[in-house]
């Protein structure tokens, strides 16, 4: 939570952009307070008078970090000595020229809305451990933490999942790692088998809503979208929120999505490096697993904080295990999905689009995606089947003037598809593919799959145009 004092221009827009981050409360004077639109997810506490800190309805959460733009609000004297005996640990950036122990300061000649969201992010990458670990510091002990993975998850999220369990245990609380969907892929059974990765699946509504009743917090890793191809709630706020895909913004008390890193696990990694937490080689293993999935051995788009990350785990990796988990047996099921895949191709231009009939398990569409990239001639696959009333698609790009995530999302929005600039997928419901749906499933499911290879081609084929 961000805790901005101000009644100028500066204050509210800076409120503004912080709440859009995570949750933020702006403390000013009622009366010079600007007219501005109610912010939203953003609180504005509106005094008639100065008051002093503790006077001030702020309840008992503690902030992440203070904006403070101007001090009119607060009586007394001495602001920083106020705000810095209150919350002793949380770092305070202001504009004012005061000096102290954990004060970031901008001098007032170099003030402007740019540096300030310059200083906040700085934060934010600098100080990410440190604020993760203050934040469940003031959670008393055994209180129940739910990290929720997104459905079906993938190497990345479990790895991630598990480092943050074992950091909330190592802390005193009652952690779970929850995950709707399955765990199909034989590389990710096998990375759970192998790790004992404690992943409980949740089915039904009620199961989800017994455990956020029962949680004191709750903690999504790999995603940041409540209800997108995940289990919760739409309108569920999580506590904490961990991951590496790019957002416009994100609700949650504290908010650590940082596009920066390829990987979620290369995130988690980063802060346990700035932790007094004991690494294990169970935890680097599965940490660097997910790594190496999520930029596809390091042949995918990475960056340098995922080689220092990965470089950091290196020292306690079990080679032998790891080895294990990235050769596991390949199903027969799987190899007659590569089969159907190779026979019933379709090209368009540069782009394969291979559906499936049967699909044995939603994972096996990456690993025939993967496969099928390097194909000569060609720049994208889509690679998709059917599962209870919904397409499942995977897909894969080498061409770089395109973002399959972004062209997947706007043409099935709702959280249906989306995904990376090279790296995407979805869940497209049948209703967004067809006028009608037949009421049998067989005769449904083909039609699914015929609207899909149209859609996809037509698709890409308006893309190529635009490229011409």
């Amino acid at each position: 939570m961000f805790l901005v004092f101000g009644s100028t221009p500066l204050a509210v827009r800076l409120s503004s952009w912080c709440a859009r981050r995570q949750k933020c409360i702006l403390v000013g004077l009622a009366a010079t307070l600007p007219e501005t639109e109610p912010i939203e997810d953003c609180d504005i506490i509106a005094l008639p008078e100065p008051m002093p800190l503790a006077s001030l309805p702020l309840g008992a959460r503690e902030p992440t970090a203070i904006l403070l733009i101007d001090p009119n609000a607060l009586s007394g004297s001495s602001p920083i000595e106020s705000l810095r005996n209150h919350w002793r640990d949380v770092p305070i950036l202001t504009t004012l020229p005061l000096e102290g122990d954990g004060v970031d300061l901008i001098s007032v000649d170099d003030v402007s809305f740019t540096a300030m969201q310059d200083r906040i992010r700085s934060w934010e990458r600098k100080d990410g451990a440190s604020v993760l670990h203050h934040y469940l510091s003031s959670v008393p002990a055994e209180s129940k933490v739910s990290i929720f993975c997104h459905d079906n998850p993938d190497p990345d999220a479990l790895g991630a999942g598990l480092a943050m369990y074992e950091l909330v245990e190592s802390m005193g609380l009652k952690p779970s790692l929850l995950y709707g969907g399955m765990i199909e892929h034989q590389q990710n059974q096998a990375m759970v088998k192998a790790l004992e990765i404690p992943a409980r699946r949740l089915i039904l509504d009620w199961e989800v809503n017994d455990v956020l009743k029962e949680s004191d917090v709750v903690i999504t890793v790999d995603f940041h979208r409540p209800g997108a191809n995940n289990i919760l709630p739409d309108d569920c706020v999580p506590h904490i929120v961990i991951d590496h895909h790019a957002s416009e913004g994100v609700a949650a008390d504290l908010s650590m999505v940082h596009p920066e890193f390829s990987a979620t696990s290369s995130l988690v990694a980063s802060m346990l490096m700035g932790l007094d937490f004991e690494m294990t080689p169970r935890v680097a293993t599965a940490l660097a697993f997910g790594i190496r999935t999520d930029t596809l051995g390091f042949t995918r788009h990475f960056n340098p904080v995922d080689i220092r990350a990965l470089s950091w785990l290196n020292a306690w990796v079990d080679s032998t295990m790891l080895r294990s988990i990235e050769e596991p047996p390949r199903s027969r099921e799987t190899l007659e999905a590569f089969a159907e895949a190779l026979r019933e191709r379709q090209q368009v231009g540069t782009t394969l689009i291979a559906p499936l009939s049967s699909l044995p398990n939603r994972d096996a569409l990456a690993q025939i995606a993967d496969f099928l990239l390097p194909t000569e001639g060609i720049e994208s696959v889509f690679v998709f089947g059917v599962r209870r009333g919904k397409v499942i698609l995977s897909a894969r790009t080498t061409n770089d003037s395109i973002h399959l995530g972004r062209m997947l999302s706007e043409r099935w929005s709702g959280g249906q598809a989306g995904g990376h600039k090279a790296l995407a997928g979805g869940q497209v419901l049948f209703e967004s593919l067809l006028d009608f749906v037949p009421v049998d499933a067989d005769e449904a499911a083909s039609s699914a799959l015929v609207a899909m290879s149209k859609a996809l081609a037509e698709l890409f084929s308006s893309e190529a145009a635009k490229d011409d």
